[in-house]
């Protein structure tokens, strides 16, 4: 083994080996856009693929476009038609692009801030009951200060999610950003939650939580169906292995093949006795008659 270990060959796969083993263990759960909370569950994947917001921040002489891409399911794409320095790195879910206009002037973008990533573990959500819906909370990587001697900021997204069930979805609207924390709200039908009752449907019993009677029969029956079921093949087990001993033992034939052969040839003369043994001591007894009896 160490003459092996010694081998170069040997050393480097054993190297890649573990580094992958190491990566495996390094990488976090992704986000896989199902959800359950309480008895209600969502289906995020209604809301799979890239989607924006956009808003213009006017600061005279020039005016800030804030454009959020995001996708809640996957890793944003890496475009081919824009530099590399202008997209936020791999692994992200949201990506904020800041970009100044001036008139006369190439529009410059100064800024760009990964605001999610796609770990599970940074995804925190709760349900919203009125109106209905859902919030969830994407805690990013640190972004930079614009103050140099400052600590980088933690980036959060926050994306309230309202259910349209009836329609289509509505464009996403960018209600803040305050350097560290963006507000989404978006109304579609991926945040419209199932397996609970909907408006004006009634919930059941909570009483009646064993279920109906005829259900409880069902189940009295079926649970008595497999007991004989079972009775019946250990009698069937028991025979055939009998069968099988007697005659790879003794070379039995015919009626010898049967175990126990003696004792089941008593039963039905046990049986009778028990019978008679029942009746006995059932049937009433005749009244003796009084008297003295002789010596």
């Amino acid at each position: 083994m160490m003459a092996l270990l010694r081998h170069p060959l040997s050393r480097l796969a054993l190297l890649t080996l573990l580094s992958a083993l190491v990566s495996a263990q390094d990488d976090p759960k992704p986000f896989d856009c199902h959800l359950t909370i309480g008895d209600l569950q969502y289906d995020l994947t209604k809301a799979d693929g890239e989607h924006t917001a956009a808003r213009e921040v006017s600061v005279p002489p020039t005016t800030i476009l804030d454009k959020v891409t995001f996708n809640l399911c996957a890793d944003l794409e890496r475009k081919s038609d824009v530099p590399s320095e202008d997209q936020c790195p791999a692994g992200s879910r949201a990506c904020l692009v800041r970009t100044n206009h001036k008139d006369g002037q190439a529009d410059r973008v100064f800024s760009v801030v990964p605001l999610a990533n796609s770990s599970a573990s940074a995804v925190t959500y709760n349900s919203l009951s009125s109106p209905k819906g859902l919030e969830l909370t994407f805690a990013g990587p640190s972004y930079p200060s614009v103050h140099g001697d400052a600590d980088p900021i933690p980036q959060t997204l926050h994306l309230r999610l309202l259910c349209t069930p009836d329609s289509d979805p509505s464009p996403v609207n960018i209600t803040s950003y305050d350097g560290k924390d963006m507000r989404l709200e978006w109304s579609t039908v991926a945040a419209c939650p199932f397996g609970a009752p909907k408006d004006g449907e009634e919930k059941p019993d909570e009483g009646d939580k064993g279920g109906s009677g005829d259900q409880k029969e069902e189940a009295v029956g079926s649970g008595l169906g497999y007991f004989f079921l079972i009775l019946l093949l250990a009698f069937v087990a028991y025979f055939g292995l009998g069968a099988y001993y007697n005659y790879t033992t003794y070379g039995a034939s015919g009626a010898d093949l049967i175990p126990h052969r003696d004792f089941w040839r008593e039963v039905p003369y046990m049986a009778r006795d028990v019978v008679s043994h029942l009746c006995s001591a059932f049937r009433p007894r005749q009244a003796s008659r009084g008297g003295y009896i002789a010596v």
